[in-house]
């Protein structure tokens, strides 16, 4: 789930996003303010949009920083239209510190590899092309559901035939200041997995 609010690009309206829709695939219904968006292949819902000035703790140039209170407004703006839906969202950090513990050469992709991150609860497999990734290394991992600063939503992915779930980001992705030109990811001097990351 990502909620974007951008009252000079957009105008006053709150973009509630599910998931990713095909244009052709999107349809529309329209309950008092709130305007429901559905896959019409799948039936799933996607996303809402939710028009009027919003509460002032969703202003923001971009993406909403959400939280468990901030989901029962919206969910509460969405049944006070007629629509009888609760979206359910996990608000734990999505930024966070990882273990690199293992990496092998992908299959078929020479500046590849395949790495298994420990995040804290869990392992993920990332495919990464930095140059400088190694195994030992504590790195920032951004999960899927992160948004990153430029803009970009980290999604599973298969990479050349190999699932990917998050990516680990360098200094330039995550906009740190002074972060250097050449390519290579962020390698941190401490912290514990799963240890949220703070951008």
């Amino acid at each position: 789930m990502n909620v974007f609010y951008n009252e000079k690009g957009v105008g006053e309206v709150l973009i509630v996003k599910l998931k990713d829709t095909p244009r052709h695939d999107k349809a529309f219904e329209e309950k008092g303010q709130v305007v429901q968006i559905k896959n019409t292949e799948t039936g799933e819902i996607t996303g809402y949009n939710i028009f009027g000035q919003p509460s002032e703790e969703f202003r923001s140039a971009g993406p909403v920083e959400m939280d468990d209170e901030k989901l029962a407004k919206v969910n509460q703006l969405i049944q006070e239209s007629g629509f009888d839906h609760q979206i359910e969202a996990d608000f734990t950090p999505k930024f966070v510190i990882g273990h690199v513990e293992e990496m092998e050469k992908h299959p078929n992709a020479d500046k590849l590899n395949v790495c298994q991150v420990n995040v804290g609860e869990r392992r993920l497999q990332i495919v990464c092309g930095a140059p400088n990734v190694d195994v030992g290394q504590k790195v920032v991992v951004a999960k899927v559901g992160a948004v990153m600063p430029s803009g970009m939503v980290i999604k599973d992915a298969d990479l050349r035939g190999v699932p990917s779930s998050g990516m680990i980001c360098s200094a330039k992705e995550l906009g740190l200041p002074n972060a250097p030109e050449k390519k290579g990811i962020l390698v941190l001097e401490d912290g514990q997995a799963g240890e949220p990351f703070s951008l």
